[in-house]
């Protein structure tokens, strides 16, 4: 199973860790892509602070991210998974996995980024500020330029089993599975159980449980089906939406 992740906007500190080696980065098919991504980024932001945060649309509390991303070269890196925090990262709380868990999560676990196109949460990155809806001056839309790459090399990412795609819909743009792949792709929409209303804040943590308790009960299901029983199992209460693959999660609370 491949489990598709959006990044948070929110990021923990690089720390002084060594800083990046792209070569070490897993999806290797990606590399050039995020050259130009990485390259075009820090030249705007070791440029005019003013014009790289409105390209960034950042305001004017977030300014140092601007300084932090024209550092990125010799910044220090961390696994991504300590990178990544919020609400959906909180609930699905790597660090507090076991060991087994953790494995489970390093080999199946995709987070989509702006940036760096998609990283396991094992690959070591500096933090970094660059959503997936940004249009930098040389390349344009982020959604547009990862297309192609992506399209290359997440259907071998994918293999032959379920994809569970938790990204939100700015991420999702950047690669859409197609075909057979299509077929035996899940999303999941998080609903207010008695509105049956769309929910913000606890659609992430909802989503960051799932992930969590799949890893911890070494869930493996093959098709939505299948996912749909260990989901149940696993005390999520679940409906078919009617779409294909497309999955509504109930819950209670909705703050």
């Amino acid at each position: 199973m491949l489990v598709l992740l959006p990044p948070s906007e929110g990021k923990a500190s690089s720390g002084r860790g060594a800083p990046l080696k792209p070569e070490s980065l897993s999806l290797p098919g990606l590399a050039e892509a995020r050259a130009a991504v990485f390259d075009e980024l820090v030249e705007l932001c070791l440029g005019n602070e003013e014009k790289a945060r409105e390209v960034l649309g950042l305001s004017e509390g977030l300014r140092g991210e601007v300084a932090k991303n024209a550092e990125l070269r010799t910044a220090g890196a961390r696994p991504a998974g300590e990178i990544y925090t919020g609400v959906l990262y909180d609930a699905l709380g790597l660090a507090t996995l076991d060991a087994t868990a953790r494995r489970r999560a390093a080999r199946s676990l995709l987070v989509f980024s702006g940036l760096w196109g998609a990283v396991r949460v094992t690959d070591r990155i500096p933090s970094y500020r660059c959503s997936m809806g940004v249009k930098l001056p040389g390349l344009g839309a982020l959604g547009t330029h990862w297309r192609g790459a992506m399209a290359a090399v997440l259907p071998e990412a994918a293999g032959s089993g379920l994809v569970l795609d938790l990204r939100s819909a700015a991420y999702a743009a950047a690669w859409k599975p197609k075909g057979e792949l299509a077929a035996r792709t899940a999303t999941v929409r998080v609903l207010h159980a008695p509105t049956r209303k769309v929910v913000s804040h606890f659609n992430k943590a909802t989503k960051g449980r799932i992930v969590r308790s799949l890893l911890e009960a070494g869930a493996v299901p093959g098709d939505v089906a299948e996912l749909v029983t260990a989901l149940r199992d696993l005390g999520h209460v679940v409906e078919e939406s009617g779409k294909p693959g497309a999955l509504d999660v109930l819950v209670d609370e909705i703050h």
